[in-house]
């Protein structure tokens, strides 16, 4: 990962901590394994990691970007230096209903029928009535979405960091069906229609009437990426970084084994960019050139295997190092 996209959070103060408090991950937009910015991201797309951006209408002109603190300038003095997330809008557009950031929690049953407190830091660059929504989504196969009376709410952002704090009641699941990837979603979102910017950092979803001090889902580095690499798992980017160790099949297939680094939420798909001898394996004293990976195999939430079957050449049974090949290449 570059440097650009570490974790660079400060430890959190001990007394802040409770384990699993925060139903929010990544809520101090900590870590970009996707990108660290996003010029006029598709309705939608996942953009620092656990958060999607969800918009409709047209000719709207959007940017996303991780933000750096200027040094004393954080909510928190404990977080002094790390990063925020900023909803640019330079133009307009029309038929906006919505434009907002959102993150799925994970089981609708979280916090079901009970008071839950959503408290987050922002500011904008004026002032302007931000509309908030808690949705109860019971997936496929599920019950209808249930909107909570948290989605009547607004909060009024000047261009000053402060805390909002909003308590709620979550409406029960009795009688409801529970379908395939269910979710609780949390939205913060930007008045339709209009040029705005909009910052945000620490978003806590916790239950109770009180809004502690924010801490991350996990309270650890390491721990609030594992969270985020369940969902989505950045393996290399650029050239020359490794991937796995890769087997010829038969002279025509190449099959590379890659260990997850975490048992992951369901069985992955394959995120890459790819192009002319983007990959490479390294083998009996010299290189084979290929484009991309043709297949996904023998897969699971804590493994797989990544196929090339096409424009690959090689010996059967001889085995090598696969590299990313290319400034350009991508493997998730």
């Amino acid at each position: 990962m570059t440097a650009s996209r570490a974790y660079a959070q400060a430890a959190e103060p001990s007394n802040f901590f409770v384990a699993g408090k925060n139903k929010i991950i990544n809520g101090d937009f900590g870590i970009w394994q996707r990108g660290t910015s996003f010029s006029n991201p598709a309705n939608g797309s996942y953009i620092a990691d656990r958060w999607k951006l969800i918009h409709d209408g047209t000719g709207a002109t959007r940017t996303i970007s991780q933000q750096t603190f200027t040094a004393g300038t954080a909510p928190v003095a404990e977080y002094e230096g790390t990063y925020f997330y900023r909803y640019a809008v330079t133009a307009a557009g029309t038929g906006n209903n919505y434009q907002g950031t959102i993150q799925p929690i994970e089981d609708v049953r979280t916090m079901a029928g009970t008071t839950a407190t959503i408290s987050f830091w922002a500011k904008g660059g004026g002032s302007f009535s931000a509309p908030l929504e808690l949705v109860q989504n019971f997936g496929s196969g599920g019950s209808a979405n249930v909107y909570s009376p948290l989605s009547s709410s607004t909060v009024a952002v000047t261009t000053s960091w402060q805390r909002f704090t909003i308590t709620a009641t979550i409406p029960s699941i009795s009688g409801k069906t529970i379908g395939t990837n269910s979710f609780l979603q949390l939205g913060l979102y930007i008045p339709a229609n209009a040029a705005n910017t909009l910052d945000i950092w620490g978003v806590q979803v916790e239950a109770g009437s009180v809004a502690t001090p924010f801490t991350t889902a996990t309270g650890t580095l390491a721990g609030e990426l594992a969270a985020c690499q369940r969902y989505y798992y950045l393996h290399a980017e650029s050239t020359s970084q490794s991937i796995g160790i890769g087997t010829y099949y038969n002279s025509t297939t190449l099959l590379t084994l890659m260990q997850l680094p975490v048992t992951m939420r369901t069985t992955p798909t394959v995120d890459q960019v790819t192009g002319t001898n983007y990959f490479q394996v390294i083998r009996n004293d010299g290189t084979d050139d290929f484009n991309s990976f043709t297949a996904l195999s023998r897969a699971s939430n804590k493994a797989l295997t990544l196929d090339c079957t096409a424009n690959i050449s090689g010996t059967a049974g001889q085995a090598g190092i696969v590299m990313t090949n290319n400034a350009s290449t991508k493997l998730a």
